[in-house]
């Protein structure tokens, strides 16, 4: 069984990061199912383990924490579905490349739920779109935003943090980072893209694709 939990209104970041450390021990020692715990946060930028002090560009206009997930800066705050995922990936195979994989599949088939197009980047973590009507950049190559990133953390093979979608947010708050420490590409949403989509939408979306990316345990993987 996975739970899906959602929180209305905006949750503190160290609140959050408390109660989905304290369920993931909980799934460790087999007193609790996997979770999928969905909510947004007030704007403030975090900082992964390969995070660079040169990418915090605007130090002083959010809220800043050590996020202690892989990944560089981020950015949270309204109208972005941050999903932190709480699985087993002891049970699931041992192989974080291929948990990664399942996250970047999972996005994938969400947004397809949108007709929308997301695709991966070698050396790009995250979930890009083409964006073939706005300029190319300066070296000719298509022009690419990112519209959702991943960042993960394991702990006796139970991951947290997980993934955010950008469903509406204020897109010039990213210009206080430079996002995932990828430059010359932008950054999108949902309904920068011309859709009018909302959170309970790509809720739904959420819900209805997990199984294609996470098939259910088995009883032999399961716990008792």
């Amino acid at each position: 069984m996975v739970d899906w939990l959602i929180s209305a209104g905006l949750t503190d970041y160290t609140t959050a990061l408390a109660e989905m450390e304290a369920r993931a021990d909980r799934i460790a020692r087999g007193e609790a199912d996997e979770a999928i715990w969905l909510l947004e946060h007030p704007p403030l930028y975090t900082a992964g383990t390969s995070a660079k002090p040169a990418d915090l560009t605007d130090p002083d206009r959010f809220p800043v924490y050590e996020a202690r997930r892989g990944g560089q800066y981020t950015y949270h705050g309204p109208g972005q579905r941050v999903a932190y995922v709480m699985l087993d990936v002891g049970r699931r195979g041992r192989d974080v490349r291929a948990f990664v994989d399942a996250l970047e599949r999972w996005i994938i088939a969400a947004l397809a739920e949108f007709n929308v197009t997301g695709e991966i980047r070698a050396g790009r973590v995250g979930v890009w779109v083409a964006q073939p009507d706005k300029p190319p950049l300066p070296d000719g190559s298509p022009r690419e935003d990112k519209i959702a990133a991943i960042g993960i953390r394991l702990r006796k093979w139970v991951s947290f943090h997980g993934l955010s979608i950008n469903v509406e947010p204020d897109l010039s708050h990213f210009d206080g980072i430079v996002p995932c420490g990828i430059t010359g590409h932008g950054v999108t949403s949902l309904v920068d893209l011309g859709l009018p989509v909302t959170m309970s939408d790509l809720d739904l979306a959420l819900k209805s694709t997990f199984s294609s990316a996470f098939p259910p345990l088995s009883r032999e993987m399961a716990p008792s």
